[in-house]
């Protein structure tokens, strides 16, 4: 499976994403840069492990970064 694609719709994302909802808000005590810094890493490391486990190719974790990015910059407008 080399895509970086979103999961199917089996409610395992959504499953997923309570639950960093809910450990997200236990780091409510951090100021947000630094939670966002964090999270930073973190992510860089998933998508490292997503590259060496061969699950995505560098021109998939690229797209990937690149919408983010796009979706953060269109909800600030």
């Amino acid at each position: 499976m080399a895509t970086l694609a979103p999961p199917a719709a089996d409610g395992l994302l959504e499953e997923c994403i309570d639950e960093l909802s809910e450990l997200t808000a236990r780091l409510e005590r951090f100021p947000e840069t630094t939670l966002a810094f964090a999270l930073r890493a973190h992510l860089g490391g998933l998508l490292l492990v997503l590259l060496e486990r061969q699950h995505c190719t560098r021109e998939e974790a690229r797209q990937f970064v690149a919408g983010l990015e796009a979706e953060v910059l269109a909800a600030d407008r």
